[in-house]
């Protein structure tokens, strides 16, 4: 029943955000739309017979606008979160059965392609929306987001694999020291190592295991920093912290890497990929990958200016090192304009990366 109720709610967030038009303030009629949509499909370059994965569904938005560009083209619809996935199969009717929904994470799609007879390089496009969709966030009870009151959960696959820990049992169990290495590394957070004391500290006392609390432990202990998002408003202290634990507790960036793995092997001969993140964490990967600075399938951490020019290295292990099997489309990241980031705050750290695989 639960389920079922999250379902129809998600189906009633998809009519209301993409079939139903609001008004704007002078009057007129403004559908919502995805972030960086026209660019994405743009890049895609849908045409008739062609054969696309949205690797992040979501709500549907892009899948929508490209199945609508031509009656023959296909989606395969990849998303971790059971609800999204129903809100597939229910938009599939809608397209004729042209979006083919599918239940997993990205390291889940080779399995999932194979039950569909659907073999190495024969895909036309792959599209990643990386992070939380709009649909997640707006919901209290998923725990991801600071403004809605709910339980620490976190988990994008909503509990799927019961083996998943939540927000709530890593801050009850890990050390202080795992606790500053997740906020660093995932959150990239300057206040690690105090809000880490705090949380050890009040757990003696309470378990943390409502958005509330631990934004309010967050904000109690970086009470003198003020924080500007990148158009200048106000964003909460915490923010960072909530992103460390879901990057966590998803397997996030591990997850992508292997996606651009896979987007590499599925692919056809001058395939298209597009890439739209949220983070530097998120991009940095994707850029590597697409630069060619991957070891044995491993986005290199080490960007490439800083390596020593006065050391020799193998002929072959170099050629290895800077290989890329992608021509990127554009000369210059593509962000969104000013237009889009005050009719959608969310798309204001959006990142857009389109490259052609050559290789």
């Amino acid at each position: 029943m639960i389920m079922l109720r999250r379902i129809n709610q998600a189906l009633i967030y998809l009519k209301s955000n993409y079939s139903t038009a609001t008004n704007s303030p002078d009057g007129q009629i403004v559908r919502h739309v995805p972030v960086l949509c026209e660019q994405a499909i743009n890049y895609l370059n849908p045409g008739p017979r062609k054969i696309f994965i949205d690797m992040t569904f979501g709500a549907g938005g892009h899948s929508k606008h490209i199945l609508e560009k031509h009656n023959d083209i296909k989606v395969f619809a990849l998303d971790r979160d059971p609800v999204a996935y129903e809100l597939a199969i229910s938009l599939s009717k809608e397209y004729s059965n042209r979006l083919i929904p599918l239940l997993g994470k990205f390291s889940d799609l080779p399995k999932l392609l194979k039950e569909h007879k659907i073999k190495k390089h024969s895909i036309d496009g792959i599209l990643f929306d990386f992070g939380c969709s709009s649909m997640q966030f707006d919901e209290a009870d998923r725990g991801f987001s600071i403004s809605k009151n709910g339980p620490l959960d976190m988990r994008m696959d909503r509990g799927r694999n019961g083996d998943q820990v939540t927000a709530a049992d890593v801050l009850a169990r890990a050390e202080e020291g795992d606790l500053v290495k997740i906020l660093r590394m995932y959150g990239e957070e300057k206040g690690a190592k105090k809000i880490a004391r705090a949380i050890v500290e009040a757990r003696c006392f309470y378990k943390i295991d409502t958005t509330k609390q631990l934004s309010d432990l967050v904000a109690s202990c970086l009470q003198d920093t003020h924080r500007l998002d990148k158009i200048q408003r106000p964003t909460h202290v915490a923010t960072k912290t909530f992103q460390a634990l879901r990057i966590f507790i998803n397997n996030e960036l591990n997850e992508i890497n292997y996606g651009m793995i896979l987007a590499n092997e599925y692919l056809r001969h001058e395939g298209r990929l597009v890439a739209i993140t949220f983070h530097s964490l998120e991009d940095t990967i994707v850029k590597r990958h697409i630069n060619g600075n991957v070891i044995e399938g491993l986005a290199n951490p080490v960007p490439l200016k800083y390596c020593g020019h006065d050391i020799s290295h193998d002929k072959e292990l170099i050629e290895m090192f800077v290989r890329s099997n992608w021509k990127q489309l554009h000369k210059h990241v593509i962000l969104p304009n000013e237009e889009e980031v005050m009719k959608n705050s969310r798309s204001r750290s959006a990142k857009l990366r389109a490259a052609i695989k050559v290789k």
